[in-house]
């Protein structure tokens, strides 16, 4: 799909938030020509969340999740980003940490090395202030990227531009342990299944197992412990895919073991004989391996209740923690109703947006649209006949659902939009699915990675049609 720029824009393109949308757009504007002023709010005005006034810096997981461009979307994904220079991949590539099949970065490492990228670019000229008013850029170009802690007055400002009656949700952050706290003589070192990932060894997670009755006095130490709430954040939903683990129990008792506790895939060399019931796992945070996160396990338990309950897991009996977990608020757009396919706000086409704010989740998700739409900017710039990747891509599926995949149709009521990680599920179904060599339809397991592996190819093979220069 295709579609004429509606102006030439101004000089320069603002962008608004130096997360990792902010960041890759700036990054991608700049390497197209483009002079760019990245509005970066933090350090005068601080975050429930950042702890430091790094851009791109992750107050969440360290974990860009799974990097099998074979077979997995979001593997595809940083395919894809890679491909197209994308700034926060070099960074994470040149940062990890091992973690199984994931890629996992030393989060203090590789916001340092988005930032000193950043700082060196002579096209990108940054301005440590909070917008708090969009009036001051006139019609010039604009991409707020400004994520889950969007200021409340820039907030305000784009609810009274959308007309939407709400922009926000839940979101949560896990503990840090510090690794000579870990009781490895209850606790072991592999990766489930023993998957190797890149800078990994097979041997990645440090696994807390649980028996059946230390996981049930486990599930009601949740349920009973005391939170943390937030009344000004009444009635605001949670997001599924980061959902608090005390949210997760409410749901029900074996809902845990079947999500971040599941025990597959792993076997307790202290007791081979013995399978566990659940299983807590751990992943590398920094370079050194002195820091490791708990998967998973976001939480808005009051700080006191985490020590408490969390020391009662097999091997963390003497954990301590470099942070505990906490609740903030997250921002995101009703994007399918006010945003064109191109992320532009429909009655303010000089404005786009980009990361989660858009309903996009994930780290690589968010910089991914950071990364479209310093590229549609720059194209926008010089000229061009905006493109849009093609759906079959992880990039251009990602899109899609944002600006128009959701099932719902602008008259259809209250809508039920929420963010989206990168999944096959976004994908066109195949046309020709994969078949056995003597042509009978694939059954079972295998027929779920054929198709996972035909879907691949074909995004790589119509993302590389895609970048080819139309003559």
């Amino acid at each position: 799909m295709s579609y004429q720029s509606f102006a030439p824009p101004s000089l320069p393109v603002h962008v608004i938030g130096g997360g990792l949308a902010g960041s890759e757009a700036s990054w991608q504007l700049a390497k197209a020509g483009v002079p760019v002023i990245l509005h970066e709010m933090r350090p005068v005005q601080p975050t429930p969340a950042h702890q430091t006034d790094f851009l791109s810096e992750l107050v969440c997981s360290n974990s860009f999740r799974s990097d099998d461009a074979q077979s997995n979307a979001v593997g595809l994904l940083h395919q894809e980003m890679r491909r197209m220079g994308s700034l926060i991949l070099h960074c994470a590539d040149q940062n990890q940490v091992p973690a199984g099949g994931a890629l996992a970065v030393d989060r203090d490492g590789f916001a340092k090395a988005v930032t000193s990228a950043i700082l060196s670019e002579p096209l990108i000229r940054i301005k440590r202030e909070e917008v708090r008013d969009l009036a001051q850029l006139s019609d010039v170009p604009i991409i707020i990227a400004t994520g889950p802690l969007t200021s409340q007055a820039l907030a305000q400002q784009i609810l009274a531009m959308t007309g939407e009656e709400q922009l926000a949700f839940f979101d949560a952050i896990a503990p840090i342990v510090y690794r000579e706290s870990i009781d490895l003589d209850k606790a072991w070192f592999q990766s489930r299944y023993d998957k190797a990932g890149p800078g990994g060894s097979g041997a990645d997670y440090i696994n807390c197992p649980l028996d059946r009755d230390q996981y049930a006095a486990f599930i009601d130490a949740l349920l009973a412990g005391e939170k943390t709430e937030f009344k000004e954040w009444e009635n605001v939903p949670y997001f599924d895919g980061c959902l608090p683990i005390e949210v997760m129990a409410q749901r029900g008792r074996e809902t845990l073991r079947h999500g971040p506790m599941k025990p597959f895939g792993l076997t307790n060399p202290h007791n081979p004989t013995k399978k566990a019931y659940a299983i807590i796992q751990l992943r590398q945070d920094n370079a050194l391996g002195t820091l490791y996160n708990m998967v998973g396990f976001q939480t808005k338990l009051k700080h006191a209740e985490q020590v408490r309950i969390f020391r009662t897991i097999p091997g963390l009996e003497g954990a301590e923690f470099a942070r505990l977990g906490g609740l903030h608020r997250n921002t995101f757009l009703n994007s399918p109703r006010v945003l064109d396919p191109f992320l532009r706000l429909k009655n303010r086409p000089n404005i786009r947006f980009a990361g989660q704010i858009t309903g996009c989740e994930g780290y690589v998700e968010s910089a991914a649209i950071g990364l479209m739409a310093g590229r549609m900017a720059a194209s926008e710039f010089r000229g061009e006949e905006l493109r849009l990747p093609p759906s079959t891509t992880a990039i251009g599926a990602l899109i899609n659902h944002i600006t128009g995949g959701h099932v719902e149709t602008i008259d259809a009521g209250p809508s039920s939009f929420q963010p989206m990680n990168i999944n096959f599920g976004l994908f066109p179904p195949l046309e020709d699915p994969p078949l056995e060599q003597d042509g009978r339809k694939l059954k079972g397991p295998e027929r779920g990675v054929a198709r996972k592996r035909a879907l691949t190819a074909r995004g790589k093979r119509d993302l590389e049609n895609w970048l080819t220069p139309q003559s």
